[in-house]
């Protein structure tokens, strides 16, 4: 079940909502969101809902043995290492064990068999969750969990559990057992929820179709430069449009049952350097590796040597994490040289030159690395790259000035779309309201109003066409 679904809109949501809105006490809604979000996982995953639960039983045993034991460091640590390793094997078996063997054969030749997996559906997060909770606890940063249903209800609360944004335990330790959910929280959520929706539906969909007839097309040989130039950019849009989509929708649902997740995008392409764009793109990604690998590596406390030693590291685990392929790895030693280049000089350099020379650089650098995220095939990587810098009927074919004609606009209102120019808007009408005395009730109608359009367009969209994929699904 996907949260730009009409099921999920119109039967399962307005369920949950109202069964938790009847318990009244917060436990109560903690059994309810739990029996909702294990239901949720368990629509698309009926067998390996099993497996999550699983995790979450053995973190939450070895978060009690840990607790037990802190005063005995060779313990701690012992269980400590012990949750890790089992948490990770899940992923090293459902995710990267085909990717392993596939890669022994063709290194010696072997004949060995390659296990086939289906992949369990967000396994990527919720294990990158359950951890953040055991190694806080290790730390000393969280308090043990001695309700092994509250950890469960963490490690599979619906909003964020597909995926994403990673939501670490100690962010909202305090909210499982404690918090409100009021009218305010569920007005402001519904509005983050259908901006989010919106995004999905209205623009990475028709991304996502832009894409198809390019990049998707089985004819990529063919291609003129102006398509393939159409089909990465639109590619760009689609993943941008698609996952801060669902982020927000997670959001606003969060705020929907009372939980403030924190952001997990800011405009990321408005940014003007590499550094800055992963500070703004995957939020909570980038600073998971930040605490639970660069830092305890060593990280800027050492010389240059040993700090690109550690970034090295931390990009060829981000490129893994999103998923058991080459290019993965390619892409995320792309970044890693990227910003190798801008931490010895060329960041500095980057400041000191109009502003517009940095766009321009993050946004050719960005669209570049989508190129090699998007072909898992290598081969078909080599195809497009070929056809994007040294096309074979030049740029302005036939069929590319007909897409630029059909879709141009798209392109435009998208790249639009994804600066911070909404909330400026938003921030300039609010202002204007104070400024001429318009009364709360006038401006909550008015974002009622807003707020019913966005859902009416997006059924709408939903209802005609069975185009709805989710990018972030296989990570």
């Amino acid at each position: 079940m996907v949260f730009s679904s009409l099921i999920f809109l119109y039967a399962f949501l307005p369920l949950c909502l109202i069964f938790t809105h009847l318990a009244s006490k917060t436990r109560t809604q903690n059994y309810v969101l739990l029996a909702f979000s294990l239901f949720f996982y368990a629509w698309g995953e009926p067998f390996w809902v099993i497996l999550m639960i699983m995790t979450g039983v053995f973190i939450w045993l070895t978060g009690l043995a840990i607790d037990k034991h802190r005063a005995h460091k060779t313990k701690k640590k012992l269980y400590l290492t012990l949750a890790i390793i089992i948490a990770l094997s899940s992923l090293a078996v459902f995710k990267y064990a085909g990717f392993f063997f596939q890669n022994i054969n063709a290194v010696f030749g072997t004949n060995l068999s390659i296990p086939s997996f289906s992949l369990p559906i967000g396994i990527s997060f919720y294990t990158f969750q359950t951890l953040t909770y055991v190694i806080d606890l290790y730390r000393g940063h969280v308090k043990v969990q001695k309700s092994v249903l509250n950890l469960l209800l963490y490690e599979s609360l619906f909003p964020q559990l597909i995926a994403g944004p990673i939501v670490r335990y100690a962010d909202i330790d305090d909210q499982i057992n404690r918090r409100t959910i009021s009218l305010d929280g569920i007005r402001t959520g519904i509005g983050r929820f259908l901006a989010g929706l919106a995004k999905k539906v209205l623009i990475a969909n028709m991304a996502g179709e832009i894409v198809d007839l390019t990049l998707n097309s089985g004819h990529l040989a063919q291609l003129d430069g102006l398509e393939a130039i159409i089909g990465i950019l639109a590619y760009t849009f689609q993943i941008y449009f698609d996952f801060s989509g669902y982020s927000d929708m997670a959001i606003g649902l969060g705020h929907m049952f009372g939980f403030n997740f924190k952001e997990n995008f800011r405009h990321p392409y408005i940014a003007r350097s590499v550094t800055d764009f992963w500070r703004r793109w995957h939020i909570s990604l980038s600073t998971f590796f930040r605490d639970y690998v660069y830092i305890p590596l060593g990280g800027n406390r050492r010389g240059l040597p040993v700090q690109i030693r550690n970034m090295l590291i931390v990009w060829g685990l981000t490129g893994l994490w999103h998923g058991a392929s080459w290019n993965f790895i390619l892409w995320g030693l792309y970044y890693f040289l990227l910003l190798t280049v801008e931490k010895i000089g060329w960041l500095s350099a980057l400041e000191r030159l109009p502003k517009i020379v940095g766009h321009l650089y993050l946004a050719l650098v960005v669209i570049f690395g989508w190129a090699l995220f998007y072909f898992v095939d290598m081969s078909e990587l080599g195809i497009f790259l070929g056809r994007l810098f040294v096309p074979r009927s030049g740029y302005f074919g036939v069929r590319g000035v007909i897409m630029l004609k059909n879709h141009g606009l798209f392109l435009i209102l998208a790249a639009v779309a994804s600066l911070p120019v909404l909330p400026r808007i938003r921030a300039w009408l609010r202002s204007l309201a104070n400024r001429f005395s318009a009364s709360d009730t006038l401006i909550g109608g008015l974002q009622a109003a807003f707020n019913i359009i966005l859902l009416l367009l997006s059924t709408a969209s939903l209802a005609a066409s069975s185009f709805n994929p989710f990018l972030y699904f296989r990570f």
